[in-house]
């Protein structure tokens, strides 16, 4: 009986084990079962998933890429230029007083800077531009007028050197295809311009003559504006090559001068300028044409309205030997003198002419001859006075400019430039006239330094 109760019990505890076995893994399958469709059901979900979110992916690989090839320009520049002078012989009337160097004593020797630039340029967009320029060109004949005024040069009260602002403009870029807008206080077209980078000309005469730093032009010499406040299209006519292009501009005619309601001549006068500028035999030769007019309010009574405009042409042929130019001008000043108390017309004439060109790689030679006749018409045996205040303008006295010198230049950007700076003065008067002063000069010695950075 015990024998057989064990046989059951092992039988029963077997058969137990065996159906908890069978259950176990039944349950095993069955969740292994469950689990795949769920995986499978996952699976298309995902698939679902990432063929909505491929899709657009898709669309943003093949949309255009952004333009990178436009890079905004912010731009700190400047430049400086000064000499060691020696004067050594002075005109003995003092005459020249559009010249640097009018009222310096014979013998003077200094050093001194006659210009420093510090410039600012910020493109806000690809379409607008900023131009900033601060400028302080001190004047080698500083004259104090009572005791507050400084006459003749950049100069605070004090005597120290200051900066002013020249040019502070906003350039709107392709107004229309080929031709920018600029608003603002800005270069002139009489020979200033060189903006590279945009539709202004970078040909004109004084970036062509390119020594700025021994002297200005003939036109800048004799006091026609170099900057101006206003507006102005700058442009060309064929944009893809920029051979051919041209300049409109209309400005206060006050320079960097503030206007006063007291004076009668600004803020109802304007100036108009006007330019039209060309490169021809493979851009070697450069030509431009301009002009200028502007009306002032009568002087006196008896002095009627008064105008003054110019007319000039500019050329220049450039090859890497040897450059050459000529620059001539011809200006009217409506009743700008009177004679024997008769107002009249005076008609100034003026031409530069210039070479420069390469010794070695570091070394350049320039040369410069100019002549001013003040008055075409001017009578010999009459007594002149001025009407016009344009510029230091004297009608008595002609003019022969000479400059010439090296051009050492180490590196880019810095230049050694030792040079002669002589000016000689005749009267248009008989010697017999009142007044009449003997032929004399001005020889000035100098060793310029001029250098560059930011450009």
């Amino acid at each position: 009986m015990k024998t057989m109760f064990t046989r059951l019990f092992s039988m029963t505890l077997l058969l137990a084990v065996t159906v908890a076995g069978y259950t176990a893994k039944a349950q095993t399958n069955s969740t292994v079962l469950a689990a795949v469709p769920a995986a499978k059901t996952e699976t298309k979900a995902d698939s679902k998933t990432d063929a909505a979110t491929t899709t657009p992916e898709v669309k943003k690989a093949t949309k255009a890429a952004e333009d990178t090839s436009w890079k905004p320009q912010r731009r700190l520049w400047g430049y400086a230029f000064g000499d060691l002078y020696y004067n050594a012989h002075a005109d003995k009337g003092n005459r020249g007083g559009e010249q640097m160097y009018n009222g310096v004593p014979q013998y003077r020797n200094a050093f001194q800077f006659r210009r420093l630039y510090l410039g600012y340029d910020y493109d806000i967009t690809k379409k607008f531009k900023v131009e900033v320029l601060l400028a302080s060109e001190p004047n080698a004949n500083t004259g104090v007028n009572g005791s507050t005024s400084i006459q003749n040069g950049d100069n605070l009260v004090d005597n120290k050197m200051a900066f002013w602002i020249k040019n502070f403009n906003l350039r709107v870029r392709d107004l229309w295809n080929g031709t920018d807008l600029v608003i603002g206080e800005m270069g002139t077209p009489g020979f200033a311009l060189n903006e590279p980078g945009t539709n202004g000309p970078n040909s004109l005469s004084e970036s062509t003559w390119g020594y700025r730093s021994i002297e200005k032009t003939i036109t800048d010499v004799h006091k026609n504006n170099s900057y101006d406040l206003g507006a102005a299209l700058q442009g060309t006519f064929d944009p893809a090559t920029k051979n051919f292009g041209y300049v409109f501009m209309v400005g206060n005619n006050s320079q960097a001068g503030l206007l006063s309601a007291s004076n009668p001549n600004t803020g109802f006068y304007k100036i108009f300028y006007g330019d039209l500028w060309g490169k021809f035999l493979n851009k070697k030769l450069y030509v431009d044409l301009y002009a200028d007019y502007a009306r002032t309010a009568p002087a006196t009574a008896a002095i009627p309205g008064q105008e003054h405009n110019m007319f000039k042409i500019f050329a220049a042929y450039q090859t890497k030997p040897i450059s050459v130019g000529v620059e001539a001008y011809t200006q009217k000043f409506g009743y700008g003198v009177s004679k024997a108390g008769v107002a009249e017309d005076a008609t100034a004439q003026g031409l530069s002419l210039w070479v420069r060109g390469a010794i070695t790689n570091t070394l350049n030679y320039f040369a410069r001859f100019d002549a001013y006749q003040p008055d075409t018409k001017f009578d010999p045996t009459a007594s002149y006075t001025t009407n016009t205040n344009y510029g230091a303008y004297n009608p008595t006295v002609k003019e022969n400019f000479y400059t010439f010198g090296l051009d050492y230049q180490p590196v880019k950007n810095i230049h050694f430039e030792p040079n002669i700076w002589l000016v000689d003065y005749k009267d248009n008067r008989n010697a017999t006239t009142g007044g009449y002063v003997a032929p004399d000069h001005n020889l000035v010695a100098r060793f310029t330094v001029y250098y560059v950075f930011g450009k």
